[in-house]
């Protein structure tokens, strides 16, 4: 139970119910409030609001278009876009103040790969360079000319974008979004749903902690690490599970001079500049459903696979000083790591947005625009995110994303 006071809402009934009010939720409410043609109401019932363990304030907060599947290219050159021009969409909503700029660092991402690998990651960028991506393939000494820190000698290449790629502030965004959403009409409470009604092939109500039954008209699922649990209460299933990332941030005795991007090792550690210090983590090697309360970093997982492979990768950190960590829940889809978009192929007005398997913050914009459209029109008006329904689900048939960190 969340220490933050429950609330109730303001009405009985609403066009929309958005199940969780973190970034993707945010992003849907921000995008349906901003239509023109859109006159209904939208509640967002979000457990905590001071998103204390929500993924969004927790995440390293990146943005990337090294992807294997067009469509997740597209998505995040959209994203792009959104954090580029953030600061000048959401004046309107800042009156006499400053509006959040979110200090996007494009340093871009050093994808590295073995010489297994090289040749699919060439044929890769070649893919993403297509569809308008800046990536380019460097072969190991290309990474050496440019990045003299690196050790290459395990390497047969990396993948590299010269802009549009890097990080940004995660809770500037997940506060304009949620800020602009609220300006353009869109109520928030915090609250827990605590059942969902049914009957046939409708979504017709939600019941809230606080015992209050609320009518509504399309119920959206943006629940993260919850999604799951939702989802069972109406009786229908995805393959999702929490699962949980350790971040680390140290300081280096000898540090990176010029300009050094997220490099991505071959062993899935990851390493970039977090102001004066370094950020870094990997995937655990047993990777088990987290529980729902479980944020206890794995210190041992640091220092025996970590940090040893960031040092081989870059040797000058070979002195390093932690200095703080903590951990984040990844909803992860099992079934092919993109995301579950769309309405329940039997229950219309139950639509997904769920199983972003890391990828939630930097896919928001996007998503938050296309589960509004779907809301809206019925259909998608921008991007095509067909390929990420729901009725692969069921048909076991995955849409299989290959660049997963």
């Amino acid at each position: 139970m969340s220490a933050v006071s429950y609330a109730a809402p303001k009405a009985s009934n609403y066009d929309v119910v958005i199940v969780g009010g973190a970034v993707m939720g945010s992003s849907t409410a921000y995008w349906l409030t901003d239509s023109a043609g859109f006159k209904g109401r939208v509640l967002v019932v979000e457990r905590d609001s001071t998103y204390h363990n929500a993924p969004s304030a927790r995440a390293a907060s990146c943005i990337r278009q090294q992807f294997s599947q067009p469509i997740n290219v597209l998505i995040s050159q959209f994203g792009v876009e959104f954090i580029r021009g953030f600061a000048k969409r959401m004046q309107k909503h800042y009156p006499g103040e400053v509006s959040p700029d979110l200090a996007f660092k494009e340093h871009g991402f050093l994808y590295c790969w073995t010489p297994e690998h090289a040749e699919k990651a060439r044929a890769r960028a070649e893919l993403q360079r297509s569809l308008g991506a800046h990536t380019l393939f460097l072969t190991p000494s290309d990474i050496k000319q440019r990045f003299p820190w690196a050790n290459v000698d395990d390497l047969g290449g990396a993948s590299w974008a010269t802009e549009a790629e890097g990080w940004f502030d995660n809770i500037g965004l997940l506060n304009g979004l949620r800020h602009a959403a609220k300006a353009q009409g869109a109520e928030y409470i915090d609250n827990e749903v605590v059942g969902v009604e049914r009957t046939g092939d409708r979504i017709t109500a939600v019941q809230l902690q606080t015992g209050e039954r609320i009518g509504l008209g399309t119920l959206v699922n943006t629940a993260g690490g919850r999604g799951r649990i939702i989802s069972r209460m109406a009786g229908l299933d995805i393959p999702i599970e929490r699962r949980k990332r350790d971040l680390f941030v140290f300081a280096a005795a000898n540090r990176v001079e010029g300009r050094m991007p997220h490099v991505i090792d071959i062993t899935g550690s990851f390493c970039r500049p977090e102001g004066q210090f370094y950020l870094t983590g990997n995937a655990p090697e047993e990777d088990p459903e987290a529980d729902l309360d479980d944020y206890e970093t794995r210190h041992a997982d640091f220092e025996e696979r970590v940090w040893p492979t960031i040092v081989n990768r870059i040797p000058q950190f070979d002195a390093i000083k932690l200095q703080r960590f903590w951990s984040c829940h990844y909803d992860y889809n099992t079934l092919d790591y993109n995301a579950i978009i769309g309405p329940h192929s039997e229950v219309g007005n139950f639509i997904f947005c769920n199983g972003f398997s890391g990828h939630g913050l930097q896919q928001s914009p996007a998503v938050g625009r296309a589960v509004a459209e779907l809301v809206l029109f019925g259909a998608y008006k921008t991007l095509d995110l067909s390929e990420m329904s729901y009725e692969r689900v069921p048909l076991k048939r995955p849409f299989l994303e290959e660049a997963i960190i």
